[in-house]
């Protein structure tokens, strides 16, 4: 009777795991329509191609759906990517209609619609998924994104350590970890309007991190940049920049940033 009674419970076992496995193995196709242009076929306009993914045969992340799709079915698929842990910025585009990094955003696991992807808004493409960067990147070398110091010797370069207090250097904190990826300043209807003038969140926010460190001696010249109508003061506090951050978290609202230097022009006097 024991006997039985062990090998009917063994059978019903062997049977609920292959149910639950068959369950498991069943295909969930997702389907992903991805932005295609290429600059090499100028006579072809911007389009929307389709791919399938079985979500059982994929990583949870959209850009490890973007490279299956590339490995596997589309080698022409162009993108960028790197280091695939949300530091890098590479992978920053529009997915849902929103601006993510693909390697940290998850696949949504709705099969019954289909995921889209395009790139960073209202930028120039080079192909596919990739934006022009140019613009962004001369706008952040304008903010001169460096530690500048005044009367400093031959002797002192590469050698004189410069100590800040430990409330000073709090300051910094929510400000550093901004990895460029141009996710919040694509997304700025602002940005989009007047890009080849208005700075933008992310270099706005670069601009305040070397304002308030207390290491550099040229805030007064820094501040002297902003005297136009244009670099600083077309924030319209639309908010987007906030939503799609995928790292300032202490200081996702650009707001007191734009507020904090008009202040330190105010008080310097430096304003138009």
């Amino acid at each position: 009777m024991l006997k039985s009674l062990s090998t009917l419970q063994s059978a019903s076992f062997k049977l609920v795991r292959y149910v639950s496995t068959a369950s498991e193995l069943a295909p969930r196709i997702k389907t992903f329509s991805i932005y295609r242009w290429n600059p090499d076929k100028p006579g072809e306009k911007p389009s929307m191609q389709n791919y399938q993914v079985d979500l059982n045969d994929c990583g949870p992340m959209v850009l490890d759906a973007l490279i299956k799709i590339k490995n596997e079915q589309d080698s022409t698929l162009t993108f960028r990517r790197s280091c695939r842990e949300g530091i890098c910025g590479s992978c920053a585009m529009n997915i849902g209609g929103r601006n993510h990094l693909a390697c940290i955003w998850e696949i949504d696991q709705d099969v019954s619609k289909p995921t889209k992807i395009y790139p960073l808004p209202h930028m120039y493409v080079i192909k596919d998924l990739i934006p022009d960067m140019n613009n962004f990147y001369a706008q952040y070398r304008f903010i001169e994104p460096y530690l500048k110091k005044k009367n400093v010797t031959e002797e002192d370069i590469g050698k004189k350590t410069y100590y800040q207090s430990v409330e000073d250097r709090a300051k910094l904190d929510g400000l550093y970890e901004c990895i460029l990826c141009a996710c919040c300043s694509t997304s700025c209807p602002s940005y989009w309007w007047n890009g080849d003038k208005y700075l933008g969140p992310a270099v706005l926010l670069q601009a305040y991190r070397w304002l308030v460190d207390s290491r550099d001696d040229y805030t007064y010249e820094r501040l002297s940049e902003f005297q136009n109508k244009w670099s600083l003061y077309r924030c319209h506090t639309i908010m987007n920049c906030t939503e799609t951050c995928p790292k300032v978290s202490k200081l996702i609202s650009l707001i007191p940033v734009i507020i904090k230097i008009s202040n330190y022009m105010n008080r310097t006097g430096s304003i138009f």
